[in-house]
């Protein structure tokens, strides 16, 4: 179990990092926040790949994906957070 957090903490770190490297502009976010823009983008990922490929349906809709699949949904979740965050900065 423990196991199973280091990596998932591990994956969230890569695939957040890449992702804030991957999509323009300048991202304020700590260390903590990429972390968990990876872990909530790997659900992401895991998430579309079931849905796409209708893979371990034993798995339930929400799992953890390869680290492809991590990069690939934390890339859309900073997109959106970007896009709601910048018109809410917008109008202050």
């Amino acid at each position: 179990m423990l196991g199973l957090i280091i990596s998932l903490i591990i994956v969230g770190l890569i695939a957040g990092a890449l992702a804030r490297l991957i999509i323009p502009g300048k991202q304020h976010m700590s260390i903590i926040a990429t972390i968990v823009l990876g872990i909530i983008g790997s659900f992401v990922g895991g998430f579309l790949g079931f849905l796409i490929f209708q893979h371990d349906p034993m798995d339930g809709f929400f799992q953890p994906a390869g680290i492809i699949g991590s990069i690939i949904g934390a890339i859309i979740v900073l997109f959106i957070y970007t896009r709601f965050a910048g018109r809410r900065t917008a109008r202050n």
